[in-house]
């Protein structure tokens, strides 16, 4: 396949600055937060043990300290060759579960490369995963990760882009055995970006998070989204977390770890509505 497709940014200047240099400070400014992890990323060279991250994906003022907690553990091991984001469809374009299988996204830090031929095994192999380009047009939740792949990895790093609007657990074991079935044996992260509570009071909002924050710990995807739908939780990227935890049990894991988890209210002082905002790793033993 030949790199016909251009992804232009859509919430530059809105979610993150669309400004090079002011996206860098930005980024920067994220890893140093009181929230974050109040160091810049390292240029780790340990082995790889880290298969999937979770990462929240509001605008960088509320979520960025959150997510960088996530990106700084990556930055502390080998870099993987490849990233796959999957993440929630708000605009409800396209189709159950769409990837964009060729061609390139734009940033205010470059121009990232998808990667074609891992896209396509992972077409293949999984029969319930179409290629539509119409579902990433506008959707935030995938583009917010990329300047942090490049603030580690300049634009080296190639990444793959799922986004499900179908989110139940028969369709995330489709898209997570699909997913290891097509990467056994390559060098990846599988990145689920999500946000949890939406709009409630911080009290509603802390309680419900530490349910689905428990799930994640046990790494099981059953309850994950069973504690979701009894709960009435309205975290948007509970699939793309059942997919990473399925495909990340299958390629070795055998632990999840809570990295970070704070409320837009901890940012704003306005506890009265918040999101909450959660980013966790999940690794494998590595001899």
């Amino acid at each position: 396949m030949c790199n016909l497709s251009i992804r232009r940014p859509y919430v530059a200047g809105s979610f993150y600055p669309s400004d090079s240099q002011r996206l860098r400070k930005a980024l920067e400014d994220a890893f140093l937060h009181s929230y974050g992890p109040g160091k810049k990323p390292a240029n780790g060279t340990r082995k790889r043990t880290i298969i999937g991250l979770i990462v929240p994906h509001a605008g960088y003022m509320f979520s960025g300290p959150g997510a960088a907690h996530a990106y700084y553990a990556l930055s502390e091991e080998n870099p993987p060759e490849t990233a796959i984001i999957v993440s929630p469809n708000h605009t409800g374009l396209g189709t159950a579960v769409s990837m964009m299988g060729k061609g390139s996204w734009d940033t205010p830090l470059g121009r990232l490369q998808i990667d074609e031929n891992l896209a396509n095994d992972i077409f293949t192999s999984s029969g319930f995963i179409d290629f539509d380009e119409s579902a990433h047009k506008y959707e935030h939740s995938i583009e917010v990760q990329l300047p942090f792949l490049q603030f580690l990895y300049g634009n080296d790093i190639k990444f793959i882009p799922i986004t499900m609007g179908l989110q139940d657990l028969n369709s995330s074991k489709e898209v997570g055995e699909a997913i290891a079935k097509a990467v056994l044996t390559k060098n990846i992260v599988i990145i689920a970006s999500t946000d949890l509570t939406h709009q409630e009071t911080q009290e509603s909002a802390t309680r419900k998070d530490k349910l689905v924050l428990k799930a994640v710990e046990s790494l099981d995807e059953v309850v994950l989204q069973d504690t979701v739908q009894r709960n009435k939780i309205s975290m948007c990227g509970y699939g793309p977390v059942s997919v990473t935890i399925i495909a990340s049990k299958i390629l070795g894991a055998t632990k999840a770890e809570i990295l970070s988890y704070h409320t837009s209210g901890d940012i704003t002082d306005d506890r009265n509505a918040v999101v909450g905002y959660a980013s966790a790793k999940i690794t494998r033993s590595v001899q």
